[in-house]
């Protein structure tokens, strides 16, 4: 545990809320959409996949509202890991913080790839490595300039992608009214058995955890409310418009897929986020009669995958800065570059740990693959701990005697609003891969087990280590610190 910290500057407040709400929403809108979101109606029915995604809308828009209501009372950099220690205890804001930073700094390296992948649609002859160490260079120097630069970067980029599906909804439309040449079968195509759902529940709770991961992302918001100029207006303005888009960016899309593209056709059958030359997207603006649609769905796809890589960076170097300030991690990193309001050690160790990752990708071999396992369901435990936070730091505000109207936004539907996210995340973290505990446990699916699970017990052996070196306790609720960094109504 580190000591006291010196450190030149602090992180500059240069976000605007435009910035916010387009790297929420451009952290969200990616592969999960353009590319595995057709794998979905294959395996649970255009309605059922529609439900699916309903469900996860509506648990993550309690995620943003909780997470929305801290951030604008306390927005400080690394939101989860000060929260869960302030508010919950010490181990557990020591876990929820490094689980973080290896999800992101793992994702790093897995986009940076992933990145050669889709440069070889184009040019299949060159070494797919050298794109990717472009783009790691691209991306540390859009990182070092500031914190700005990362947003307009992040804004523009986001601008593509929600163009590139506004396009997409508009050829989808036209040809579901039979405005344009090709006119499907939309009652067929929607009706699958007569009912639209296709392996009845299970095909429903398989798609729960891809809609679950292509809503990753939105938590950003929470981060980047460090260096937001007006944290208590552009948070909850960021979480309406962000939801909302999204929602109807992912329900309409799949509304549309399921209207013109039958839950057979071969192109959704192939389509996952592994095998992204397969666009459901794409497939939609070929039967139009858009004969470059492959070509330019690949440009938006890689530019979803460098939006990615671009913003784990970001995001894991904030993490890693707050945690040093929070003596989760060494003093060094959470130095600050007093010009540009950086922290620039806490942004190269990052790259420094994605690099390795990358290279291991190169080289291959099992450590790879496990390191991606590892990373797998973070993101889903870090949404466990915002709803556990949240539910801790209202009855804390209420133990202390505060009002609710001392708080700039209100989460929805409190207790039940967070309650509920928690209980569908843990459904959907124990539900990812229950095929493999079939049969005696003798006969269970181990290396399947491992990988699809391996965040869990990283997680837990972070809490027991930090709980079985420093002892500490879970924090009473008339004892948690409301008034640091706290910015009330008044």
């Amino acid at each position: 545990m580190s000591e006291s910290i010196e450190h030149p500057g602090e992180l500059k407040r240069t976000l605007k809320t435009r910035h916010l709400s387009m790297i929420a929403l451009g952290g969200t809108i990616g592969t999960g959409l353009f590319v595995a979101s057709g794998a979905t109606i294959t395996q649970a029915g255009p309605l059922g996949a529609l439900m699916a995604y309903g469900l996860t809308g509506v648990m993550v828009y309690f995620l943003m509202t909780s997470l929305g209501e801290m951030a604008t009372y306390m927005p400080v950099t690394g939101s989860f890991s000060t929260y869960a220690d302030r508010f919950v205890s010490p181990a557990f804001g020591f876990a929820m913080g490094w689980n973080y930073w290896l999800n992101w700094a793992v994702t790093v390296a897995v986009e940076a790839a992933t990145v050669g992948v889709v440069m070889g649609y184009w040019l299949p002859n060159t070494p797919s490595w050298i794109w990717s160490v472009l783009v790691l260079i691209l991306i540390t120097a859009i990182n070092l300039l500031s914190a700005r630069s990362y947003g307009e970067t992040e804004f523009w980029m986001a601008m593509i992608k929600v163009i590139a599906v506004l396009a997409f909804l508009a050829v989808g439309f036209a040809m579901i009214l039979g405005i344009m040449t090709y006119k499907p079968d939309v009652s067929r195509n929607l009706m699958v058995g007569n009912h639209g759902f296709v392996h009845g529940f299970n095909g429903i709770l398989a798609v729960l955890m891809v809609a679950g991961f292509s809503f990753q992302g939105t938590e950003f918001i929470g981060l980047t409310a460090g260096e937001s100029e007006t944290p208590e207006t552009s948070v909850p303005i960021a979480i309406k418009q962000v939801f909302w888009r999204i929602l109807l960016f992912y329900i309409l899309s799949i509304f549309v897929i399921g209207a013109i593209i039958y839950y057979k056709d071969p192109s959704l059958l192939n389509s996952s986020e592994s095998n992204i030359a397969v666009s459901p997207f794409t497939t939609v603006f070929q039967k139009a009669g858009l004969a470059s649609a492959a070509s330019v769905m690949n440009a938006v796809i890689l530019t979803s995958v460098i939006s990615s890589s671009n913003s784990g960076l970001y995001t894991a170097s904030r993490m890693l800065y707050s945690m040093a300030h929070e003596h989760f991690a060494p003093s060094i990193f959470g130095r600050v570059n007093p010009k540009t309001g950086i922290p620039v050690i806490a942004l190269l160790g990052t790259l420094v740990v994605a690099v390795l990752v990358f290279a291991m990708s190169v080289i291959g071999g099992n450590i790879y693959m496990y390191l991606v396992a590892a990373s797998g369901l973070t993101g889903f435990i870090t949404w466990i701990g915002i709803a556990i936070c949240h539910y801790r730091f209202r009855r804390a505000f209420k133990a202390q005697g505060h009002s609710v109207n001392e708080l700039r936004y209100h989460a929805k539907l409190f207790p039940i609003g967070p309650l509920l996210a928690l209980f569908m995340s843990i459904i959907v973290v124990i539900g990812q891969d229950l095929a493999s505990f079939q049969g005696p446990i003798q006969n269970w699916n181990w290396h399947g087990i491992v990988t699809t699970y391996l965040a869990i017990p990283i997680f837990i052996g972070l809490y027991v280590g930090y709980q079985w070196r420093h002892h500490s306790k879970i924090r009473p609720l008339t004892e948690i610190d409301l008034q640091t960094d706290a910015r009330p109504k008044d």
